[in-house]
């Protein structure tokens, strides 16, 4: 399924700061950035809990904010990108 995560990190202080990127760095481990504060992850549902979990335990309730949208498995006809920065299929092989 794919799980589109965004997240706004308040970075007025230096712990802030670190939120924002130990959040992004946990994005980045289960997904691709599509904007700044945007990833898609396909994930199987554990993996959505997981990470989901993990998030949560990163930021600040009271300054910090978390969005989930689970589009599901047939999440291909569901988005459409006008622009630069194309992104990768992530159901494709990938060659390091």
């Amino acid at each position: 399924m794919l799980l589109l995560i965004t997240y706004d990190v308040n970075t007025e202080t230096s712990a802030g700061k670190k939120r924002l990127r130990r959040v992004a760095k946990q994005c980045q481990n289960f997904g691709q950035r599509v904007q700044n504060s945007v990833f898609e992850c396909v994930v199987d549902p554990a993996m959505a809990k997981e990470l989901k979990y993990k998030l949560e335990q990163i930021i600040d309730k009271e300054k910090d904010s978390l969005r989930f949208y689970n589009l599901g498995s047939n999440y291909k006809n569901k988005i459409e990108h006008i622009g630069a920065k194309a992104s990768i299929d992530v159901d494709d092989t990938i060659i390091i």
